[in-house]
């Protein structure tokens, strides 16, 4: 049951990391085009994280922290990209 549940996670991961690579190929904004794919990329990537947590889970320590490290390195990003776009402050 748990390596079923951790295929899955690992699954639904590689899925988000496809699935946001398909709007780069749309007619959107460039900031449009790179926040969806660091959400996509994120979460695909904390999911991925969480299926190796439940197939490995000897490894707890590291994988929580690359959890945390995801979370808070791809929301600092995000912030570092708008401030950007805005003409900073200006």
């Amino acid at each position: 049951m748990i390596d079923t549940l951790s295929y899955l996670c690992i699954g639904v991961g590689i899925f988000f990391w496809f699935w946001g690579t398909l709007p780069l190929v749309g007619d959107r904004s460039v900031l449009f085009k790179l926040h969806s794919l660091s959400v996509a990329d994120t979460l695909g990537s904390m999911s991925i994280v969480v299926g190796l947590l439940l197939k490995i889970p000897r490894e707890w320590p590291l994988l929580v922290l690359a959890l945390i490290s995801l979370a808070i390195w791809n929301t600092v990003l995000g912030y570092v990209l708008a401030y950007c776009s805005s003409g900073g402050g200006d």
